[in-house]
């Protein structure tokens, strides 16, 4: 993600907004903090807005996508986008991956929205190269989680490599359809068996996806019946075959631009 008034601060010497005191930190603020509107990222289909979100604890900068700027898609339900970002947060938060920035729901200055905790990228990162690579911990984890949230839209720009060296991924509106329909740059590892810590996750994420399950109560916020099905047959596949998903039939694999 860029932030358009980076090069500003840099003019300027300055450092941008960083949430302090760790993820739930970082959640309340997000949640309760006040928003302010810095600028639109034009780049992004639907409306998307980096702003700053304040508080008593501090600043950080943020992403914030008003549902009411979200453009209807064929194949998703309108005005689902946001909270579907959302959703993604919680599997990734709950499988331990944390390849999703902290993202919650909330009213903006636009109307009701997702908000996602602001992610500077290390731009000496080839995110070409980066996408290519085959023994990246971190995005190997993205790819696992991308099966499992039925992610239809992961570009090379969507990726994240933070200076601390975490990856993150952004721009999770498209996941969740009840229809197998992965499409991702991410293909390299299709058919190799699952590494032992993604098999030990999608089992702690299958047992709180069970009617009842924690993860199944939060996600049910924000899928349908159907989708939340999938998700769960989605894991359970995974767990049975241990192996990377190959490419859906009659869907395009990789999504367009790649980048």
């Amino acid at each position: 993600m860029a932030d358009p008034s980076a090069s500003r601060r840099a003019e300027r010497g300055e450092q941008p907004p960083r949430a302090a005191g760790g993820e739930q930190a970082a959640l309340d603020l997000l949640t309760n903090g006040t928003l302010e509107v810095a600028g639109r990222l034009v780049d992004a289909s639907n409306l998307t807005m980096y702003c700053t979100v304040s508080g008593d604890a501090g600043e950080a900068g943020c992403v914030y996508k008003p549902v009411a700027g979200e453009r209807p898609l064929w194949d998703f339900p309108e005005g689902t986008l946001a909270g579907r970002e959302v959703a993604a947060y919680e599997v990734s938060r709950a499988a331990g991956w944390n390849v999703v920035p902290p993202t919650v729901y909330r009213d903006g200055p636009f109307g009701p929205g997702m908000c996602q905790l602001w992610i500077d990228i290390d731009d000496s990162v080839d995110l070409v190269a980066l996408a290519r690579s085959t023994d990246h911990t971190g995005l190997r984890q993205m790819a696992v989680f991308d099966a499992v949230v039925n992610n239809a839209d992961r570009k090379i720009g969507h990726l994240l490599p933070a200076p601390d060296q975490q990856l993150y991924g952004c721009d999770h509106g498209v996941c969740f359809g009840a229809e197998y329909k992965l499409r991702t740059v991410l293909w390299q590892w299709r058919g190799k068996r699952l590494p032992g810590k993604a098999v030990a996750a999608l089992e702690r994420v299958n047992g709180m996806l069970e009617p009842g399950g924690e993860l199944a109560g939060r996600l049910s916020r924000w899928l349908e019946p159907e989708e939340l099905d999938a998700t769960r047959a989605r894991v359970e596949l995974l767990i049975e075959h241990k192996v990377h998903p190959y490419p859906p039939a009659g869907w395009p694999a990789v999504p367009w631009p790649p980048f």
